[in-house]
Formats: C-alpha cells, sequence, structure tokens
C-alpha cells in the first residue's frame, strides 16, 4: 500500500490527516531511524499544526529518537537545518499551497534533500505493518527547541553578492500568502538593504488574503501594489515557501518557466553552471537559452526531489521546475523560495537590468494544460496504447509519461500520480496550434479509455 504522494502525506485535517495518523507515522519515522538519532521538526502557521506537530513528536520519541522543534519556518529552512546541525533526519508539518483545511507531513533526509521513493517504502512498510520500535521508559527521546531563521538567513546572504543588492536599493514588494515565509523573507530582503512592502505578513492558517498559491488570480494585489508604489519588483511565495513567483516593475505577472530560464541563462553565462536539470514539462525556452550560453540541458520525470537527486548525481549547481521552483546547488539541493528570490535581486545587480528587461530577452512560447480524467487501474494501459499510437507519428520521449515532438512543438501526457487523472502539457509558437496538441492527446485517452 501507497501512504506517501509526491510531496509527502497530506490529507484533511482531523479527518484523513488525523492525530491518530500523525502519531503513527511518528512512530514509523521514529522506528525507520536507528535509536538515538535527531530529527529536526517545523511547521507552517496552518490552523492543525499544533495538533498535528504534537502528535508526530509523540510518535517519534516513542522510538528513542530525539526531536529539535525548530518552530513556523518555511521548508527549505527547515532543510538547511539539518544539513548544517548534524540531524538525521526532518519532518515538515505542511500542505505547501493546498487549502488551509489540509494539511501533511513530509520528511527530509540527513543530507537535507527530499526522501526518496525507495525510503518512503521503508517508512510506509513499518507504518502499514506497524513495525515500531518501543523503547523502556528511561531511553525515550528528548525534545529540545532550535533557532533555524536565523541560521537560515545568514546562509543564503553568504551565497549571493550582498553587497551589489545593496548599492541597487531595490524597492521590493513581498506577498507572504500569510503563510511559513512570514518568519525569514521580510527580514532577509531587510538585511539586502531593500526597502520592502509587505502584503500579507502576519502568519495565518485561515490565509485571510488570498488562497496560499501565487497564482496569477491570487496575486492581482501583489501586480497592484508592485505598479502603484513603483517597486523594482514583487516577489510571491506559496505556504510553505519553497516556491517563489515574480512580478515585474511593469505589473508583468511571470509564469515559472519564465523566471526558471532567466535563472538557468545567468547561471550558465556567469559560469556557475554547465548543466542544467529541469523536468520534461519545462518549457522549452529554457534549453534554448542554455544552449545558446553554451550550457546542455538534462531533463527528468517531474518532481523537486527527482531533479534535485539528478543534479546530484551530475554535480550540476542548478536545476528547477516550471511552477517556480528553483534549486541552487552551492546552497542546499531543494527548492528554496527565498533563495530564489535572492539570486533574482542579485542577477539584476550583477547585470544592470530590470526584470522586464531580463524577461524581453527569453523566448516565447504558448503553453497550453489540461486534464483528462482517467481511472488509476487503467493508466498503465492507456500509457502502452497512446504509446503505439504516437512512436509511429515521431520522435517521443518516455522519461515521464509520453512526450511527443512535432514539427510544430510538443505535448506531454502523463499520468498524475495523486489522482484519477492524465495531466497534458503542449507547448507550441502559436496559442492555437498548443491548443490543438493537447486537446487531440486528451481525445486520444477519452477514446482508449472508452474502449475499455
Amino acid at each position: 500500500m501507497k501512504l506517501f504522494g509526491t510531496n509527502g502525506v497530506r490529507g484533511i485535517a482531523n479527518d484523513d490527516m488525523g492525530p491518530e495518523l500523525a502519531m503513527r507515522l511518528g512512530k514509523a519515522i521514529g522506528s525507520w531511524l536507528e535509536k538515538g538519532s535527531k530529527v529536526a521538526l517545523a511547521k507552517d502557521p496552518r490552523t492543525s499544526g499544533d495538533m498535528l506537530s504534537g502528535a508526530v513528536i509523540a510518535g517519534v520519541l516513542s522510538t528513542g529518537v530525539d526531536v529539535v522543534d525548530v518552530g513556523m519556518v518555511p521548508t527549505p529552512a527547515m532543510q538547511y537545518y539539518v544539513k548544517h546541525r548534524g540531524m538525521d533526519a526532518g519532518i515538515m508539518i505542511t500542505a505547501s499551497h493546498n487549502p488551509p483545511q489540509f494539511n501533511g507531513i513530509k520528511v527530509v533526509a540527513g543530507d537535507g534533500t527530499e526522501l526518496p521513493r525507495s525510503e518512503e517504502e521503508k517508512i510506509e512498510r513499518r507504518y502499514f505493518d506497524e513495525g515500531f520500535r518501543r523503547v523502556e521508559w528511561n531511553e525515550v527521546g528528548r525534545l529540545s527547541s532550535g533557532e533555524s531563521a536565523e541560521l537560515y538567513v545568514g546562509g543564503i546572504i553568504s551565497a549571493v553578492d550582498a553587497d551589489a543588492i545593496r548599492k541597487r536599493d531595490f524597492t521590493v514588494v513581498l506577498d507572504c500568502a500569510n503563510g511559513a515565509s512570514t518568519s525569514t523573507s521580510p527580514f532577509l530582503l531587510k538585511k539586502l538593504g531593500c526597502r520592502v512592502i509587505s502584503l500579507n505578513a502576519q502568519p495565518d492558517g485561515l490565509f485571510p488574503g488570498h488562497e496560499s498559491e501565487p497564482s496569477p488570480e491570487n496575486l492581482r494585489t501583489l501586480v497592484e501594489a508592485v505598479k502603484a508604489t513603483g517597486a523594482d519588483i514583487g516577489i510571491a511565495h506559496d505556504g510553505d515557501a519553497d516556491r517563489v513567483v515574480f512580478v515585474d516593475e511593469k505589473g508583468n505577472y511571470l509564469y515559472g518557466d519564465r523566471s526558471l530560464a532567466i535563472m538557468a541563462k545567468y547561471m550558465v553565462e556567469s559560469g556557475e553552471a554547465k548543466t542544467v536539470v529541469t523536468p520534461v514539462s519545462s518549457s522549452t525556452a529554457v534549453e534554448d537559452v542554455v544552449k545558446e550560453a553554451g550550457g546542455d540541458v538534462v531533463y527528468t520525470r517531474v518532481g523537486a526531489p527527482i531533479v534535485a537527486r539528478k543534479m546530484i548525481e551530475l554535480g550540476a549547481m542548478f536545476g528547477g521546475e516550471e511552477n517556480g521552483g528553483l534549486i541552487f546547488g552551492r546552497h542546499q539541493f531543494c527548492r528554496d523560495g527565498a533563495m530564489g528570490a535572492a539570486m533574482m535581486l542579485h542577477v539584476m545587480a550583477k547585470s544592470g537590468r530590470s526584470l522586464y528587461e531580463l524577461e524581453s530577452e527569453i523566448p516565447r512560447y504558448a503553453l497550453y494544460k489540461t486534464k483528462v480524467a482517467c481511472p488509476n487501474e487503467l493508466k498503465e494501459k492507456v500509457l502502452e496504447r497512446l504509446s503505439e499510437m504516437y512512436e509511429k507519428k515521431g520522435k517521443v520521449d518516455r522519461t515521464d509519461g509520453l512526450k511527443i515532438y512535432t514539427k510544430d512543438g510538443w505535448v506531454l501526457i502523463r499520468p498524475s500520480g495523486t489522482e484519477p487523472i492524465y495531466r497534458i502539457f503542449a507547448e507550441a509558437k502559436d496559442m492555437e496550434i498548443a491548443e490543438s496538441l493537447a486537446e487531440k492527446g486528451r481525445e486520444n485517452i477519452e477514446k482508449i479509455v472508452n474502449g475499455f
């Protein structure tokens, strides 16, 4: 049986994500580790955070593993603490960008990276088989507190040209989405010499400002604030701040593939990276700018942990996803929203260009996304039928689902890891062509499903 999804274990708080599950999972995590190990634990501001963290802590302590509670901080801040304070693992209580009624439990390895699936399976086996270690009363783990925000902010500042950023005297509008970044990003930007205008900067698990997904619909206030204040840039995080999205000085919302391409271009041109690692869902614009700068692109399946582990394998110093998840190897091998924000200011300062000017240098493509229902038990059969259908027509990449290249663009058809659907992305120079490619893919899936 499977417990972990693509980004930890998630559910509706006090329903399918209740204290009973959390304590049992805490026991499974503690039993997966050796007795006497140390785990760092953090949470975002969700209203169920204390309930779930308390239950997880109790479960872990019962196995003879110590817990260091680092409080309400972003996921990458906890990961940085794990890596730099010699922890054996980390646990984050968060549902990231999901609505406020959701919460989740995410586990990271001792090097601060997200767990590979093979390790999640070990925890799952203990969870379902109840293979828990129970220690004697005098061997129960100890609970202590730790400070991670200052350590994390200091690490980011040391990884960028802080003096160059300070000299530019940037005005930044920052939208924290009432999430975990409220404890770090405003202070980071201040220390980088920015004039900071904050939105939704008080932690609130009800997310009163807007839903925590940094989508164009949710960031209308940020766009208007950038235009009204004459700011140099708008910066927004999701709930646990492992991602970052930008608004340029003219009030234009930048989709994640645009900021990924800007950063990939800079990293290769500056010599900080030679290889860029990104999922097959990323825009062709990324490959265009990387190859023009003399670098190369390595594609992976979709998912930040997969990108990060491929970076480690190759020794690559930059990678990322089209959702605003940027990974800087010299800082840490995980998505990091605050590091992404600081690096964008670094690029602007070092290049002398505005964000609008940097974005204007990136080639433009039209991206169209859709999805179609498909029962989980039919996903593999559908994929095989699609493969037979498309491989007769041209180049097909099977890195993750099927990515079909045509003379006009490409279409990516991949089964969701969490829902009974297929996700379809299509990209072309023209939106009508992209839409046509995606809709044809959707029609093909419907025909195959209906034929079973």
